[in-house]
């Protein structure tokens, strides 16, 4: 079986895999990080949202193995022990009910504050297209990216 080298939230990882292993499963599996869920297995819903480098990727559409040398964000990494202005403005705005989306959007709002730290609700909005939520109606969500993109949290 191959091996590989991953560095998943400051933790340097390296593991016999097979090579049709998910990324999503060898981090809940193998490295333990339950909070990025797997939700369709198919790329719709985005709540396996990981950064992989820095650049949000759906967990559930990458091998293991494509992964190999990368640096790993997950959910449980991104507020480095504390919450993350994110973590703070969902909460704050209720931008969630059941839960099962939020880690892959504030992943996918990570990114986009990255690349854009004042986004327009327009532009909050596209950056967050390919996760879906069943729950929110996307309102609280927007106005969560908005007070933390407000709060700095692209630093």
């Amino acid at each position: 079986m191959p091996k590989i080298t991953v560095n998943v939230d400051g933790v340097a990882y390296t593991d016999e895999v097979e090579p049709r292993l998910l990324l999503v499963h060898y981090l809940r599996e193998r490295a333990g990080k339950t909070g990025t869920p797997v939700g369709c297995d198919t790329t719709n819903c985005g709540a396996c949202t990981v950064q992989l480098n820095g650049v949000s990727v759906k967990s559930c559409a990458m091998l293991a193995i494509q992964a190999d040398g990368a640096e790993i964000t997950t959910i449980e990494g991104l507020g480095n022990g504390g919450w993350h202005p994110l973590q703070r403005a969902f909460n704050e705005e209720h931008a969630l009910q059941c839960g099962y989306c939020t880690p892959g959007m504030i992943m996918a709002a990570a990114d986009l504050l990255r690349t854009n730290p004042h986004p327009t609700n327009d532009e909050i909005r596209q950056g967050l297209e390919g996760n879906l939520c069943r729950c929110t109606g996307y309102q609280n969500i927007v106005r969560a990216v908005r007070r933390a993109s407000e709060a700095g949290a692209a630093t």
